[in-house]
């Protein structure tokens, strides 16, 4: 039985030491790592981080990084307003541990600086008040904001599905310009009715009037008729574009 809790005991502190090491590489900071000694067991790997850590180069320069990175961090939108201040928030807590502090002031003006465009309006709003917010109400209010920042984009993308749904498949290719269509059909009789107006209604010839035909003159002239350019017959019959006209 003493052998059997021996080996159960063995394997359980196998996986505790080897998930604790895991985590210890997951969390050091990349700037001590390279100066830590490889390591199988988690308690060793520990005492090299705190000796590490204890060095006062190593120090400033864990704190210069973290600083650097607190005031230059920007929000870039992939994650959302809270992730970020929670970022900046352990960042500065960090630097607690570190002997410098960062005053909640200044960290609530890292994060309206590290705020995109979009958020221009609501920094200079900001700058109006009297009374300063903490980084817990600042928070609660950027989230308001990033929403109401949300709804045009959503809104914007739900019209463009309803007008596209509406349209039928295969009118961009083929027959598809049905605009430019129209308009030469609509200019096709307006071009007629203009030949027709200046056509010559006793010789179906373009370009002048009835009255100054000569065709018609001779006409008149061989029925013995005097000839009048306003005269006007009674009747005209057309036989296959030739005409016999009654006088009056």
């Amino acid at each position: 039985m003493r052998i059997d809790l021996s080996i159960k005991l063995g394997k359980d502190w196998e996986r505790s030491n080897r998930l604790s090491l895991m985590f210890m590489q997951m969390t050091v900071a990349n700037n001590i790592k390279s100066t830590i000694k490889n390591t199988e067991d988690a308690k060793e790997f520990m005492k090299s981080v705190e000796k590490c850590s204890q060095s006062e180069s190593a120090d400033k320069s864990l704190a210069g990084t973290l600083m650097n990175t607190l005031t230059n961090i920007k929000f870039d939108g992939y994650r959302t307003i809270h992730e970020h201040i929670l970022e900046m928030t352990n960042l500065a807590a960090r630097l607690k541990t570190m002997e410098m502090k960062v005053n909640e002031n200044f960290l609530v003006t890292f994060i309206l600086n590290s705020l995109p465009s979009e958020y221009g309006s609501f920094h200079m709003n900001y700058d109006t008040l009297k009374d300063k917010w903490n980084v817990y109400e600042l928070q609660s209010i950027l989230i308001q904001e990033e929403m109401r920042l949300k709804k045009p984009i959503i809104h914007s993308a739900n019209l463009i599905g309803h007008k596209g749904a509406g349209k039928k498949p295969g009118k961009k290719n083929g027959k598809g310009n049905h605009g430019q269509l129209k308009v030469k059909q609509s200019s096709a009789p307006i071009h007629k009715k203009e030949q027709i107006k200046d056509k010559c209604r006793f010789c179906n010839k373009p370009g002048y009037y009835q009255k100054d035909c000569l065709k018609r003159k001779t006409w008149f002239e061989n029925k013995g008729i005097p000839y009048d350019p306003n005269h006007k017959p009674k009747c005209e019959i057309h036989f296959y574009g030739k005409q016999s006209q009654s006088s009056s």
